[in-house]
């Protein structure tokens, strides 16, 4: 897997103080699909900072939906989807070569170097935990699947407003293709507004919903509902983002 094999998919929204470190941190020869509903200028940093090798498409979507749609749009072997506010180290696209062959699905950790340090390391090795145990953990942050996989199973389920990274996955697994944790590509975490507002209440929301989702125990009518994951970032103007 070469970065040239690899489209980035991501979904915006409000991330004008973060969209530029992570753009540095893209290599030029991977292609980048923007999927923005932002009322900032987003989308014009964007333009500015990588006019080639990107495509930005403007629409007002949940997030499964804006994933759907990047990965629709793509035409390389390999989607990778991920967040705004992370950065790819340095060694990050080289690593990718090593999994062409082994996997369907390769997903990493979201690590970080300016805060939660701790909360991060301990929540990479819940992923590793739960991987063994036969349930991936994948998160949207860092996910890369193999394009024919993701059409095959149908996308993401885009009634959902969260866990549709993990969702997708249970799915490519029990469909029979293989799914690998690589505890050594990991992102790093920009920006930590949701673990600001407590550390408890994202854990535990994430936890319990993924166990709900996984034994299918959710409702068709309340699978669109995120269950106050968002709603705490509404509350004020200054950290609303929507992702």
């Amino acid at each position: 897997m070469t970065p040239e094999n690899v489209t980035v998919v991501l979904p915006t929204r409000n991330e004008a103080r973060n969209i530029a470190g992570f753009l540095a941190t893209l290599p030029k020869s991977v292609e980048l699909i923007v999927i923005d509903a932002s009322d900032d200028e987003t989308a014009e940093i964007v333009k500015r900072e990588r006019p080639e090798r990107t495509l930005i498409f403007r629409q007002r979507s949940n997030i499964a939906e804006a994933r759907q749609l990047g990965a629709e749009l793509a035409r390389t072997e390999w989607l990778l989807f991920t967040d705004a506010d992370v950065h790819f180290p340095e060694s990050y696209f080289a690593s990718l070569a090593g999994y062409e062959t082994r996997c369907d699905v390769v997903y990493g950790a979201k690590l970080s170097r300016n805060g939660y340090a701790r909360y991060y390391r301990g929540f990479a090795l819940a992923q590793q935990a739960s991987h063994r145990l036969g349930i991936p953990a994948a998160t949207g942050s860092n996910l890369l699947v193999r394009r024919s996989v993701f059409a095959q199973v149908g996308g993401f389920d885009t009634s959902l407003v969260c866990n549709e990274d993990s969702e997708l996955v249970w799915r490519i697994k029990r469909a029979g293709h293989r799914v690998v944790f690589a505890p050594d590509l990991p992102v790093y975490a920009s920006d930590h507004r949701r673990l600001d507002l407590g550390l408890w209440r994202k854990t535990a929301h994430s936890v319990f919903r993924c166990l709900c989702l996984y034994f299918d125990l959710i409702p068709g009518r309340w699978r669109g509902r995120d269950w106050g994951y968002w709603s705490h970032l509404k509350e004020n103007e200054e950290t609303k983002t929507g992702y």
